[in-house]
């Protein structure tokens, strides 16, 4: 996974010392309901997509550029479904981060932007639309959970994103 250059260049002053960093998520549907999934290159696992943000970068802006920049796909952010923290993880270089993820309901801007879904970086081996109820079965943890405060924001006809409280 590239590293951004910020986040690159905060490390070289605090080494490997744990990260707070803004991300963000995109649960993706087009038109008949289907999800737009990413299978990670890291990991192996589905997943929706997800990433940094940039320095001053608004966060549905951010989050339609990484959609844009992994998928090839363009997306319509509606609305924000979710607010969480990630547990601590530890890459293999040593490096520790920890994210306040903003999770995004978006919908796939029109019919030929779902046609261009296609692998368009190396953060993916492979990118599918899939339907709710047939997700893959090796779905990241954090990528379920996020699906599921979407769906459930959906089903509830919209309303305030979840958080803890």
């Amino acid at each position: 996974m590239p590293v951004p250059d910020f986040v690159a260049a905060l490390r070289a002053h605090v080494g490997h010392d744990l990260l707070w960093l803004p991300g963000v998520s995109a649960v993706v549907l087009d038109d008949d309901g289907r999800l737009l999934l990413g299978r990670r290159a890291d990991n192996g696992l589905w997943a929706v997509v997800s990433g940094i943000l940039e320095p001053g970068e608004d966060p549905a802006v951010g989050l339609a550029r990484e959609v844009l920049e992994e998928t090839g796909v363009d997306v319509v952010v509606d609305a924000l479904v979710a607010v969480t923290v990630t547990p601590p993880v530890d890459y293999p270089n040593g490096d520790r981060s920890q994210y306040l993820d903003l999770c995004f309901l978006c919908r796939a801007a029109n019919p030929a932007a779902v046609a261009r879904a296609h692998v368009a970086d190396d953060e993916s081996t492979d990118v599918a639309w899939f339907a709710p109820d047939d997700v893959p079965t090796d779905l990241a943890p954090s990528s379920a959970e996020r699906l599921g405060h979407a769906l459930g924001w959906l089903a509830a006809g919209s309303g305030a994103p979840y958080f803890v409280r």
